[in-house]
C-alpha cells in the first residue's frame, strides 16, 4: 500500500497470478494470497508489475450533492487530513489559526485562512465567537471540528444548528448524552451494554471521593465527566492517591474542557483497551468497522494502535460491535464515532466511554476496511444514506499506527519538547507507509498545543509485515530540532511481548519498570555499531586528508593502512582494527571480521548500508571531527567516542569531571507554565515533598524535592513560562 498523507488507493505486492473475484472474497489461484472478506463493491483499477489498486468500499461519487465550502475548526495533522479528503471530493476549505500558526501547513493547504487571535487556545481555537465570525465572513456551509478542541462541544454544535450551519459530526443531543461520562453510563446500561461498576453521580469533594472509592474498592479510576484523551484521569490505589487524584483531575478537567466535574469507577486491573469504530447515518442505519487495539499507553494516552487486535476473535468482535452500534442507535447517533471498551484476560468487556468524533487513530481502520471515514462523515452530514452494509465490511490485512511526538521518552515515557524542526524528512518513500502530519521542515513545536508530530501508519498483509515496515519507517524518519519518541516506538516494535501480542494498558510499565532508557544493545549489535563508528571515523579522516583546494598541504601526507581504534559506547570500550580493502572496510573486532561497504555518505540524512551482511538504516546526527559522534542506531541515539590508540592513552591520564549535585534544586523537566508554587524562602521542605506544579500541553505535573532542607531561593512566580532545566526552587 503506497499511501500518501491522505487516504489513497491501497497497493499490495502480490505474485502475478490469475486473480479470481467472488462476491465476498478476493482469491489467488495459487493460494499465495489470503485476504479476508472484501466487499463486492471493490474494483480492480489496474494490475501490472505485480501490483494492483483497490478502490475504497464507497468511492467518491462526484455526481452526488455536496457542500461547496467547509471550515476546519482545528489545526495540525487532523486539519490537513480533512483538507485532503475535501480536495478529493471537490470541496473548498477554510482554515482558522492562531498568530503563532500563521505559517502552519494546514493554513497553506486550505483555500482560505483566517487568524483568530493569540496562541492560547481560549483566545484562538476555542474562541467560539471568533470562529462564528469567520464562518459568516467566509460563507461557510459546514464545519468539521476534527478531534479535540470543539469536536465534542454540545453548545458549539447547537449554535451552528441554529445558524443553519451543518456540524460535521453527530447531532448535539448525541454529543450531550455521550460526552457526559455519567449520563453515558446510564444510557449504556439501559441499552444492555456491559458497564464497569462505579459511582453513578458527580463527585464534589476530596472527602467524598475517598468515601466512594472505599465503597467501590481500590483501585479506582478518577476521571473527568467531560472530554477524554487521557486528560483529567488518575488511578488511585489508596486514600492519599484518591485525594491527589481528585485535585489534579479537577484542575486538568477545568483547564482542558472548562468542566471540572468528576466521576469514580472501578479500575479494571491489567486490561486491554479495545475500541470499536461505528458509522451511522440520519436514517437509522449503523455499522461497525471492526476494532482497534489501543492498549499501549502512558498517562492514559495512546502511543501505538493496531487493527485488528490479536486478542479479538470473530465471536468477541461481533458481540462488541453489536453493542457499540446498539449504544449509538440508542442516542440517535448520526456520524462516525468510537465506543471504547476495557477487556479482561477472559474476554469479558466493559463499556468505557464513547468518543463522539473522529478518533486520532482512525487511519488504521481505513487501511483494513477501505472506508474513508472523513468522506463518510461529510456524506452523512449532507444527508446521504450509508452505501455500506455490515456484510460489506471485512478485514483486509493489518495496520499499525505509531504516534510520533515531540517528547523525551527517557522522562516518564515522554515529557514534551519544544523547538523548531531544522531538518524533517518523512519516510514516505517506503512502500506501505502513510504519514498523517501537519508540520514540515521549519515548523515550530510550541508549549501551547499537543506535541504530536505525525501519525506514522504502516500496512501489510500480515501483522509481521506491518511491524517490519514500521521498523524500516522509524529508522528512516529524520527529525532534528526537538526530542522525539522514536527510540521508544522503535524498541517496542522488536520487544517480545509486543511481537507476541501480549498487551495490556500496563504494557509500558511492565516492560520498562524503571522507565525507558534506550535500546539495550546485544553483543553483536554493540560490535556492529562500534564497527560502523570506526568506519565513519576513518572515512572522515581520509576525506580530510584529501580535501581539494586547500591553501596549504595537509599536515599528514600519508595515512595508515590499518587503523587501530577504540570505540566507547555507553561506558563499554571496543577495540577495532579498520582496514580498507577491495572497496570495503574490513573491521576486526573480538577476533571477528565485519565487512562494511566503503561508500558511506557522511552527509546523507540516512546512512543505508550493510554491516556484516545485515542491512541497517542509521543516522549520523553529529560528528565534531574529533571522534565524538552521535548516531541513531536501531532507533536510539548513541553517543560514541572513537579514539586512536595514542589519543586513548592521553585520555587515561586526564582528571575526571566531578558530577554536579542536583538534589538541592528543582528544575523544570520540560517547557511549560508554572501553575502553582507550594513553598517560599525560609520554608523547611522534606524529601519527596511537592514544591510546584507545571502544566505542559494541558497536562499537569507535580515536581518534588530530592532532599530535606531549607528553601534558599524561589526563582519563579506562579504563571511564569519556564524552559526545560530552568531552576525553580533551590535549597541552602
Amino acid at each position: 500500500m503506497a499511501v500518501s498523507s491522505g487516504l489513497q488507493f491501497f497497493r499490495l505486492n502480490i505474485p502475478k497470478r490469475i486473480i479470481i473475484f467472488s462476491k465476498s472474497r478476493l482469491l489467488c489461484s495459487t493460494g499465495t494470497c489470503k485476504l479476508s472478506s472484501i466487499a463486492s463493491s471493490i474494483q480492480v483499477r489496474s494490475y501490472s508489475d505485480k501490483k494492483f489498486k483497490i478502490l475504497p468500499l464507497d468511492p467518491i461519487d462526484h455526481h452526488e450533492e455536496k457542500f461547496d465550502k467547509i471550515l476546519i475548526a482545528n489545526r495540525g495533522e487532523i486539519a490537513c487530513r480533512i483538507i485532503k479528503t475535501c480536495r478529493q471530493m471537490g470541496i473548498k476549505t477554510v482554515a482558522i489559526h492562531s498568530d503563532v500558526d500563521t505559517t502552519a501547513l494546514h493554513v497553506k493547504m486550505a483555500d482560505e485562512a483566517y487568524c483568530l487571535g493569540p496562541a492560547p487556545t481560549n483566545k484562538s481555537y476555542l474562541n467560539v465567537e471568533a470562529i462564528l465570525d469567520v464562518i459568516h465572513k467566509s460563507c461557510t456551509q459546514a464545519v468539521h471540528p476534527g478531534y479535540g478542541f470543539l469536536s465534542e462541544n454540545m453548545d458549539f454544535a447547537q449554535t451552528l444548528e441554529k445558524m443553519g450551519i451543518v456540524f460535521i459530526g453527530p447531532n448535539w443531543k448525541s454529543i450531550a448524552a455521550m460526552g457526559d461520562k455519567i449520563e453515558s453510563k446510564r444510557i449504556a446500561a439501559n441499552a444492555r451494554v456491559n458497564t464497569i461498576p462505579g459511582f453513578d453521580g458527580v463527585v464534589k469533594t476530596p472527602e467524598e471521593c475517598v468515601k466512594i472509592a472505599k465503597e467501590i474498592g481500590y483501585p479506582v479510576m478518577i476521571k473527568a465527566s467531560a472530554g477524554g484523551g487521557g486528560k483529567g484521569m488518575r488511578i488511585a490505589w489508596n486514600d492519599k492517591e484518591a485525594i491527589e487524584g481528585f485535585r489534579f483531575s479537577t484542575q486538568e478537567a477545568q483547564s482542558s474542557f472548562g468542566d471540572d466535574r468528576l466521576l469514580v469507577e472501578k479500575f479494571v486491573d491489567n486490561p486491554r483497551h479495545i475500541e470499536v469504530q461505528v458509522l451511522c447515518d440520519k436514517f437509522g442505519n449503523g455499522i461497525y468497522l471492526n476494532e482497534r487495539e489501543c492498549s499501549i499507553q502512558r498517562r492514559n494516552q495512546k502511543v501505538i494502535e493496531e487493527a485488528p487486535s490479536t486478542f479479538v476473535d470473530e465471536k468477541l468482535r461481533k458481540a462488541m460491535g453489536e453493542q457499540a452500534v446498539a449504544l449509538a442507535q440508542a442516542v440517535g447517533y448520526d456520524s462516525a464515532g468510537t465506543v471504547e471498551f476495557l477487556v479482561d484476560s477472559k474476554k469479558n468487556f466493559y463499556f468505557l466511554e464513547m468518543n463522539t468524533r473522529l478518533q486520532v487513530e482512525h487511519p488504521i481502520t481505513e487501511c483494513i476496511t477501505g472506508v474513508d471515514l472523513v468522506q463518510q462523515m461529510i456524506r452523512v452530514a449532507k444527508g446521504h444514506k450509508l452505501k455500506i452494509n455490515q456484510n460489506d465490511v471485512g478485514i483486509n490485512g493489518w495496520a499499525i499506527e505509531s504516534r510520533v511526538y515531540a517528547e523525551d521518552p527517557y522522562k516518564n515515557f515522554g515529557l514534551p519538547s519544544v523547538g523548531r524542526l531544522y531538518k524533517y524528512i518523512e519516510p514516505t518513500h517506503i512502500p506501505n507507509v502513510r504519514c498523517d502530519s501537519g508540520i514540515q521542515e521549519g515548523s515550530e513545536i510550541s508549549i501551547f498545543y499537543d506535541p504530536m508530530i505525525c501519525k506514522l501508519i504502516t500496512y501489510g498483509s500480515t501483522r509481521n509485515a506491518a511491524i517490519s515496515t514500521m521498523i524500516k519507517a522509524l529508522d528512516a524518519y529524520v527529525i532534528r530540532g526537538v526530542s522525539h519518541n522514536i527510540p521508544l516506538l522503535r524498541d517496542i516494535m522488536t520487544e517480545k511481548n509486543f511481537v507476541d501480542g501480549n498487551l495490556s494498558t500496563k504494557y509500558l510499565y511492565d516492560v520498562y519498570p524503571e522507565g525507558f532508557s534506550g535500546k539495550k544493545l546485544s553483543d553483536s549489535e554493540l560490535e556492529h555499531l562500534a564497527s560502523l563508528s570506526g568506519c565513519i571515523f576513518v572515512k572522515h579522516e581520509t576525506r580530510s586528508a584529501h580535501f581539494l583546494n586547500q591553501s596549504q598541504p595537509p599536515l599528514h601526507s600519508t595515512l595508515p593502512t590499518d587503523w587501530n581504534l577504540i570505540a566507547e559506547i555507553n561506558g563499554r570500550k571496543v577495540e577495532l582494527m579498520v582496514t580498507e580493502r577491495d572497496h570495503t572496510f574490513q573491521v576486526t573486532v573480538n577476533d571477528k571480521t565485519i565487512v562494511i561497504p566503503v561508500d558511506i555518505h557522511l552527509s546523507a540524512p540516512v546512512l543505508e548500508t550493510t554491516i556484516g551482511g545485515e542491512p541497517y538504516a542509521c543516522q549520523l546526527i553529529k560528528h565534531d571531527g574529533a571522534g565524538n559522534l552521535r548516531i541513531r542506531f536501531a532507533g536510539t541515539t548513541f553517543k560514541v567516542r572513537v579514539l586512536t590508540e595514542i589519543a586513548a592513552e592521553y585520555e587515561r591520564i586526564m582528571p575526571e569531571k566531578p558530577e554536579k549535585d542536583v538534589s538541592k534544586v528543582v528544575s523544570a523537566p520540560m517547557p511549560g507554565l508554572l501553575k502553582s508554587i507550594s513553598c517560599k524562602v525560609g520554608d523547611t521542605v522534606v524529601e519527596g515533598q511537592e514544591v510546584c506544579v507545571i502544566e505542559a500541553m494541558k497536562m499537569q505535573n507535580s515536581l518534588v524535592i530530592g532532599t530535606t532542607g531549607k528553601v534558599k531561593y524561589v526563582h519563579c512566580e506562579e504563571g511564569d513560562a519556564v524552559e526545560e532545566e530552568q531552576i525553580i526552587v533551590e535549597l541552602e
